[in-house]
């Protein structure tokens, strides 16, 4: 069931102000231009520090985490982060608190400012997919590439999934056939499951199997509907530069997807082969076309989008809002003799983790940190226009280039990070880079005040046109 939450002012300046939030986000409590809420910056809130403490809202969840604050944050008068009297604000910042759950009720305290937790469940939410949970099944995929439901048992069909995963990780090579598919080996695992190798029998085609493992212990109807839901936009779209997502679903807990395969891997993997950063042309023609993806998937038509007066219909646009090497994926096109880049994980780790399956936190260790996400993700993670997608290609084209991130994270909060530290200008990372390209790589990692660039085709233009200059000359 959805919920919303609402943080009162009960106490201070702001008495009386309320902060409603229905969706996924993170926000930033300070005195600082940027935060939401912004907290007034006059002498009594000097209590109060720049960027005093980050708030993880999923509704109903809501965590809050202090950012090595001069006077502490406290949760009903308990405190839960504070640096030393000692301790200067730069080494508060590289403090990292645990988070702290909030319930309905509780009070957040911020030097004489009290923020009370409201948090409210608001009713069923109006969904065209009507899923059946407990009879939702993958279709098969035949030689054509047409689909064939085919009902199975829910319980057989786990207890066979449970053993291919075994003999898939002992490596044994006579993997049993499961709904016309052959497991071949284990690809990776990360913090939401496996992938595998599969080969579908029929056609002879490889695909990549991934299974999500929610760490919820019974999936509710509403976050299932949600998550797939966001499945079905991902799969309705159809590029050259972007993984093709087959066919999915779900039963007894598990989620699962076949997809296009790659057979060259993604580039983080491929840079860890090499040992050094890619030459300028293979880093240029890999970002390329991932901005050929990115322009399509911005303006594509997706077929459910929440509608202004409520439900859901067809819209355009779809926002990655987790691009990064990991998810760019290579493949080797044997016909013209040349490699094919494509944006992969079209979003669903983080709508696996909006839908609240993966019972990790937007901030938390295991969600990873945000090397690739620009300062305005951090402020309001609701904030999800193609923009960000932009900002995180430069970044993704900065670390093919320097094998480094563009921030320096080391040993800071890298929440505190993002938004304290500016990327470091690419020349001072790797001096061989030719000026041209390293001034308009600089230039789209500029996020103050806003991201410059706001298309992918913007960004292209800009980098073909040195690309061009630095191949004449």
């Amino acid at each position: 069931m959805p919920a919303k939450i609402t943080l009162t002012v009960t106490q201070g300046k702001l008495q009386g102000r309320q902060f409603i939030f229905d969706s996924r986000t993170s926000c930033i409590l300070g005195r600082n231009a940027d935060c939401n809420p912004k907290l007034p910056d006059d002498e009594d809130h000097r209590a109060i520090s720049r960027y005093h403490c980050l708030l993880d809202i999923n509704p109903p969840a809501i965590r809050v985490r202090d950012f090595g604050s001069r006077n502490g944050t406290y949760v009903n008068s308990k405190k839960i982060g504070q640096r030393q009297v000692e301790q200067t604000p730069e080494e508060g910042a590289k403090l990292q608190f645990p988070e702290h759950d909030l319930q309905d009720g509780d009070e957040i305290k911020l030097g004489n400012t009290i923020i009370q937790v409201g948090i409210e469940q608001i009713g069923i939410e109006s969904d065209p997919l009507h899923i059946s949970i407990t009879n939702f099944f993958p279709s098969t995929i035949d030689a054509d590439n047409t689909s064939k439901q085919q009902p199975t048992q829910p319980l057989n069909f786990l207890n066979k999934i449970k053993g291919l995963l075994k003999l898939a990780e002992s490596g044994a090579d006579n993997l049993i056939a499961i709904r016309g598919y052959q497991i071949v080996k284990l690809l990776g695992k990360g913090g939401f499951g496996e992938v595998y190798l599969a080969r579908h029998n029929q056609s002879g085609k490889y695909v990549a199997l991934k299974m999500m493992l929610p760490s919820v212990a019974a999936v509710g109807e509403q976050a299932c509907k949600m998550f797939l839901r966001e499945t079905e936009n991902t799969k309705a779209l159809r590029h050259p530069n972007v993984i093709e997502l087959i066919d999915y679903g779900y039963s007894e807990n598990i989620f699962f997807f076949t997809m296009e395969y790659c057979k060259c891997g993604n580039v983080f993997d491929f840079m860890q082969q090499q040992g050094e950063p890619l030459s300028v042309d293979i880093a240029l023609a890999i970002t390329l076309q991932i901005l050929d993806g990115l322009e399509y998937t911005h303006n594509a038509e997706i077929p459910y989008v929440k509608l202004d007066g409520g439900g859901f219909g067809k819209g355009r646009g779809l926002v990655h809002r987790d691009l990064k090497p990991n998810n760019i994926f290579l493949d080797w096109v044997d016909v013209d003799q040349k490699f094919v880049a494509k944006v992969g994980d079209y979003g669903l780790s983080k709508a696996f983790d909006i839908a609240g399956l993966s019972g990790q936190t937007l901030s938390g260790t295991k969600a990873g940190t945000p090397f690739f996400m620009p300062r305005q993700q951090v402020l309001n993670f609701k904030y999800t226009q193609p923009d960000v997608d932009i900002w995180a290609t430069a970044a993704c084209l900065y670390y093919m280039l320097t094998a480094n991130f563009p921030r320096n994270f080391t040993g800071a909060d890298p929440f505190l990070a993002v938004l304290q530290n500016d990327p470091v200008p690419i020349r001072a990372r790797n001096a061989s880079i030719p000026q041209p390209l390293a001034e308009v790589i600089d230039l789209a990692l500029v996020e103050k005040p806003e991201i410059h660039f706001k298309t992918a085709m913007e960004f292209k233009q800009a980098l073909l046109s040195v690309y061009c200059n630095i191949y004449k000359s």
